[in-house]
């Protein structure tokens, strides 16, 4: 399995031979895709995977989550009929060869470290002409802070003892030589729905083998995650240590430390690296809390601990010791904030869209009846996909399935005319500021010029039927820049215009844009560069 047709270009390959090269269009690296004589699909992947035909062992029940290249299954051994979770990853995804030494190298990792309590155990893996499998331990107990919005109460007991196990995480990579990149909490999922579950490490695809002193400067990982020197492209693995710092900051008060709507914003406040103890509920933590946060968050990597130096700190190591007095309700509602915060978006969506003109609506119904192409009236994920594909509208997976569930009104997993129009909107990237003026004047009930709180609690009452008024206050505060008590139609323009909510940040922004403003901060060396 060692004669892989895809490699990366060397320069006198790329000097002789002339060879088109296929730029990675997030990195810009010197890397080719070769064929051979065979077709694409034929490259080998994996340098030894356990066997061919993954059915022959498994059989793939529903589907579990969608990545930017994979989708993962519920995967069950036909034998003992033992459940696993598979990741299958389409080979056709993998257009470049980097793309292809990703999977590979996840692999590797995988098969490298040791056996880990927390971290997720592989059990096999398969290559066929069209993907590649990696069968791995099945996780059901959720994402960590689905578990804490669940709970209704949050400690500093709590959060030291998540800590310990995602810190015990990153210095047994370390120990192996891996370094992690992409630790988010989304990466952490409970083995199962028991209180006592084990807290698991699941995802290593942007992880990679280093050595003592090696330097990296590929832009990977998650923005809000990210660490001032993976901006610079100068890192090691100290980075892992501050993505650590932010999921601790995260716990322990529901907001991540470097927050901004726009790319730019999020960057300046990384490379600044001002820290907030001021906000609720800071006041309550532990001076040993807060001295530990510092120093994870240290923009000097030479200064910042390392994963054992957190482990001795004084608050991990008398962690059964540390404050058991909840937190208070704001953490919880702030998280619960993060998944509800587009909500206030997607009912304006639905206000543009009943607002659209002849023209506008006709060229919609074109699109649509477009992608039915089974003439039901409706139309499914995959039709979408294809669909916007076919439109030039080039989005990841994941992206795609985002705006699929949040338009999906009735939840049967296809989308109405009537729902398409809302996609179809939020594609367009609310430029015309007359549909933002009808949206706003549909919250603007009393055409005050302001939309108020019993306005804004009205309006999402219907999208958020589970709302509490902490939750709306949470939202209010968000889009309310002056802090007036009131959103303005300025303030709320610049919340239709502005990114992602920062939980679903992908790989593919982070890629696109943070690669872009590296450089920018790079070259002129000064916050005005990413302005």
């Amino acid at each position: 399995m060692g004669n892989c047709c895809v490699t990366p270009a060397s320069a006198s390959e790329k000097k002789t031979k002339g060879k088109k090269k296929k730029q990675n269009p997030f990195f810009g690296d010197n890397y080719v895709v070769t064929s051979g004589s065979g077709p694409l699909d034929k490259l080998c992947v994996l340098k030894e995977p356990t066997g061919r035909d993954i059915s022959q062992h498994y059989d793939l029940g529903r589907e579990l989550g969608r990545g930017e290249f994979g989708v993962t299954y519920l995967c069950t051994d036909v034998n003992t009929g033992e459940k696993f979770a598979c990741k299958s990853i389409s080979k056709k995804k993998l257009r470049t060869a980097v793309d292809i030494e990703d999977v590979r190298r996840e692999v590797e990792i995988m098969k490298h470290l040791p056996a880990h309590p927390n971290i997720v155990s592989l059990k096999a893996t398969y290559e066929d002409d069209n993907a590649v499998h990696i069968v791995m331990e099945l996780c059901e107990g959720g994402e960590l802070f689905d578990r804490i919005v669940a709970r209704g109460h949050y400690t500093e007991r709590a959060a030291a003892g998540v800590m310990r196990t995602i810190v015990e995480v990153v210095q047994m990579c370390h120990k192996h030589g891996v370094m992690h990149r992409d630790l988010k909490p989304e990466n952490f999922l409970f083995a199962n729905k028991k209180e006592a579950a084990a807290l698991k490490s699941i995802d290593f695809g942007l992880s990679v083998f280093f050595t003592p002193g090696e330097r990296f400067n590929e832009i990977v990982g998650s923005p809000y995650y990210m660490a001032p020197e993976v901006l610079k492209r100068n890192y090691g693995p100290e980075v892992d240590v501050w993505s650590a710092g932010v999921i601790l900051y995260i716990l322990l008060c529901g907001v991540p430390p470097f927050w901004a709507e726009t790319e730019q914003g999020v960057a300046q406040a990384i490379i600044r690296s001002v820290v907030d103890f001021k906000r609720d509920p800071w006041p309550k933590v532990s001076d040993n809390a807060k001295d530990l946060v510092k120093k994870m968050l240290n923009p000097d990597p030479k200064q910042r601990l390392t994963a054992q130096q957190v482990l001795d700190h004084p608050w991990l190591q008398n962690a059964k010791k540390a404050p058991n007095v909840p937190l208070g309700e704001t953490v919880r509602s702030r998280l619960k904030q993060f998944s509800m915060m587009n909500k206030l978006k997607k009912r304006a969506l639905r206000v543009v869209a009943e607002h659209l003109s002849v023209e506008e609506a006709a060229g919609i119904k074109e699109a649509f009846d477009m992608m039915d192409v089974r003439k039901r009236g409706k139309i499914n994920l995959e039709e979408l996909t294809i669909g916007l594909q076919k439109l030039g509208q080039h989005m990841t997976d994941e992206d795609v399935k985002i705006l699929m569930e949040a338009a999906d009104v009735d939840g049967d997993g296809s989308l109405t005319f009537g729902e398409f129009v809302a996609i179809s909107v939020h594609i367009k990237k609310m430029g015309n500021d007359e549909h933002i003026h009808k949206a706003f004047a549909f919250f603007d009930q009393n055409q005050s010029g302001y939309i108020e709180i019993e306005e804004l609690r009205e309006a999402l009452n219907d999208e958020v039927d589970t709302c509490s008024d902490d939750v709306i206050s949470a939202i209010m505060q968000d889009v309310d820049a002056d802090k007036d008590g009131r959103i303005s139609y300025e303030e709320f323009a610049a919340m239709m215009k502005a990114g992602t909510d920062w939980r679903k940040a992908s790989r593919q922004y982070s890629r696109e844009r943070f690669n872009s403003l590296s450089l920018k901060l790079k070259r002129d060396g000064s916050l005005q560069a990413a302005s």
